[in-house]
C-alpha cells in the first residue's frame, strides 16, 4: 500500500444533521484542508415551517469553508465541481443521498463513509435506533470505503459502544458521533502511515435498519412489556413513541417493564397505586413513567395523573 508523505489531506466534506458536526469539527482541528462541505439544500423545520439550514452548513460557514448544497448529487454541473476540486478524500457522514459512481470515483485516494452501526449488521438509515429496539447490548462505529451500493463497501476501522439499560436513540447517537470523530481521525492518520488494511464484510450476515417514519413511533400493546419498553427508548427523540387513549394523543418518554399476574387484553388499564399508570401487554405489564398530552409539556406521571383520570379499565389503542 502506498505510504503518503503529508500528514494532512485535500478533503471534501459531506453531511447534513448534528451527527455529522463533530466529526467536520474534529477534521479542522486536525489540520486538514476543507476544500469544500457539500450538505442538503435548506428546508423548512418545525410548526412555523421557517426555512432553515442544516447543521453542517451553519458548522461551515463559522469556519469559512465554501458551502455547496447541489439539489441533483448526479449533475453534471456537481460532478465537475467536485472533479475541479481535486480531492485526496470525498468524506461521507450521514449525507442522507446515496452517491453516484461518477462520484465515488472523483477523490485521488478514496471515498470514506462513516456509519452508525457494526458492519454489517444495520445497514441504512437507522441503525442507531434499530439496534435499541431490538435489544442489542452493543453496537458502535465504522468507517469504510463507499462504493455504489448503500453500506456494503469494506470495512477499515471499527470501535465498539455499549447499549446502556437506560438508553434513548438521542443519547446513544450523541455518545457515537463523538466516537465517529476519533474513528474517522484515526482512519486518515492509518492512511496516512500506510496501516489501512480494508476488510470485506460477510453479506450473509447482513442486516437492514430502514428509515423511521413519524406513524412508525404508535406503540403496539401485544408486543411484551421488555420489548415496548426497548421500543419507547430506541424512538426517542425521533419518531416519538405516542399512543391514544379516547382519540387523545399520548406520547410517552420512559417506562419499566413489570411483572403482573393479570390477564387482561393489551392496552388495558391496570389497577396499581394512586400514582402510577400501568398498562397490560402481551407479556407483563408497562409502568409509564414520563409522558405527554396534549397540553405539550413533558410531565411525570404522578404530575400528568393529577390532572387526567385514566382509571383501570380503559383502553390505550
Amino acid at each position: 500500500m502506498t505510504v503518503y508523505k503529508k500528514n494532512t489531506f485535500k478533503i471534501v466534506f459531506m453531511g447534513t444533521p448534528h451527527f455529522s458536526v463533530p466529526a467536520l469539527q474534529a477534521l479542522h482541528k486536525s489540520g486538514h484542508d476543507i476544500l469544500g462541505v457539500v450538505t442538503q439544500p435548506d428546508r423548512p423545520r418545525g410548526r412555523g415551517r421557517r426555512v432553515v439550514p442544516p447543521p453542517v452548513k451553519a458548522t461551515a460557514l463559522s469556519h469559512g469553508w465554501r458551502v455547496i448544497q447541489p439539489d441533483a448529487i448526479g449533475s453534471a454541473e456537481f460532478v465537475g465541481l467536485l472533479d475541479q476540486l481535486q480531492p485526496d478524500f470525498l468524506v461521507v457522514i450521514a449525507f442522507g443521498r446515496i452517491l453516484p459512481e461518477k462520484v465515488l470515483q472523483i477523490p485521488r485516494i478514496a471515498a470514506v463513509n462513516v456509519h452508525a452501526s457494526l458492519l454489517p449488521r444495520y445497514r441504512g438509515p437507522a441503525p442507531i435506533q434499530w439496534a435499541i429496539i431490538n435489544g442489542e447490548k452493543q453496537t458502535g462505529v465504522c468507517t469504510m470505503l463507499m462504493e455504489k451500493k448503500m453500506d456494503t463497501g469494506d470495512v477499515l476501522l471499527v470501535a465498539r459502544e455499549p447499549i446502556r439499560p437506560d438508553d434513548t436513540a438521542g443519547g446513544l447517537h450523541n455518545r457515537l458521533a463523538l466516537k465517529s470523530a476519533a474513528v474517522l481521525i484515526d482512519t486518515l492518520s492509518a492512511f496516512a502511515a500506510a496501516r489501512i488494511a480494508p476488510v470485506a464484510q460477510d453479506h450473509n450476515l447482513a442486516t437492514y435498519a430502514p428509515m423511521l417514519s413519524k406513524k412508525d413511533g404508535h406503540i403496539v400493546w401485544k408486543r411484551s412489556a421488555e420489548s415496548i419498553e426497548r421500543f419507547i427508548r430506541g424512538v426517542t427523540p425521533w419518531p416519538g413513541a405516542f399512543t391514544f387513549h379516547q382519540d387523545q394523543r399520548l406520547k410517552i418518554f420512559k417506562s419499566r417493564p413489570v411483572a403482573t399476574d393479570m390477564s387482561q387484553p393489551p392496552g388495558t388499564v391496570l389497577q396499581g397505586f394512586a400514582d402510577e399508570l400501568r398498562v397490560a401487554t402481551g407479556q407483563g405489564a408497562l409502568c409509564i413513567e414520563e409522558i405527554q398530552g396534549a397540553s405539550g409539556k413533558q410531565l411525570s406521571i404522578k404530575d400528568f395523573l393529577r390532572g387526567h383520570n385514566i382509571p383501570p379499565g380503559e383502553i390505550l389503542t
